[in-house]
């Protein structure tokens, strides 16, 4: 089975939210990666997000930018994320990998070498921030076949017709943007959450990712009833950005099992 449905399809027998977790490759340094993201697997996530640095994040708040600009000056390359997605499916066979970037580094590497060189790494999914489905279709064809989805975003000013639109162009899942905005963490969800999934939820059955601004335990119960899945992302880059070097990945485990409630049990 499909791993991203797979997922899906356990998060529903266990009657919990999914916890996808976002992690810019090659930040703080190029060693760091796979620990992290060892540590958040250990603290209970079920999807990996990884972050293709780009140098005009349009759609990233200042604490994702900082961490692209980062792996940047780390010379961190598509084909160095690609091999971090290897070494990560070798560790994890089973948990999603999905990417997170912008169009242009991949259509630089060329969309067929591309969709050839990631399902050799084993990625499950590409969401492309800056790609919709209008322009999707080269892309769309050269992956559909390889297994790799590609995930259109949504925002609450999206029109029902965009809605319909989008929903009609996903296979596996929907992300939808929580605010208007930027990406980076805010201190309550957005109180028209719940009418905007609503409106996704009236034209489709896939599940929902809902990220951007998702950064607590509180904010993962309250979008529980309305999406199957939250993202986090500037949250964990700013505890890393914060930890010292030797707390940093049980800060990291530590604060994925608080997102996941695993801290509770």
């Amino acid at each position: 089975m499909n791993r991203i449905k797979a997922a899906f399809a356990q998060l529903r027998s266990q009657g919990r939210t999914g916890i996808a977790a976002f992690l810019t490759v090659g930040y703080p340094d190029r060693g760091s990666t796979m620990p992290l993201l060892r540590a958040m697997v250990e603290g209970g996530l079920d999807f990996i997000e990884l972050g293709v640095p780009f140098s005009d994040p349009l759609a990233d708040g200042a604490t994702i930018q900082k961490a692209g600009h980062k792996a940047l000056e780390n010379d961190i390359t598509l084909r160095d994320c690609l091999d971090v997605c290897s070494e990560a499916r070798d560790q994890f066979p089973l948990i999603p990998i999905l990417f997170m970037g912008y169009y242009n580094p991949v259509l630089s590497y060329g969309i067929e070498k591309f969709a050839t060189d990631a399902e050799r790494a084993g990625l499950d999914g590409l969401i492309v921030v800056d790609l919709p489905p209008e322009e999707a279709g080269p892309l769309q064809k050269v992956c559909g076949p390889r297994g790799i989805d590609l995930v259109f975003l949504l925002a609450p000013t999206s029109t029902d017709e965009r809605i319909r639109r989008v929903c009609e162009a996903s296979s596996r899942l929907i992300y939808c943007v929580s605010l208007t905005g930027v990406t980076g963490a805010r201190r309550e969800v957005d109180s028209g959450l719940p009418e905007f999934l609503a409106r996704v939820r009236s034209r489709t059955d896939l599940p929902l990712l809902v990220g951007f601004g998702i950064s607590t335990r509180a904010h993962v119960e309250a979008v529980a009833p309305y999406a199957e899945s939250v993202v986090v992302g500037s949250a964990l880059i700013d505890l890393i950005e914060d930890a010292p070097l030797s707390q940093r990945v049980e800060r990291v485990k530590g604060f994925v099992q608080e997102l996941s409630g695993k801290s509770e049990l």
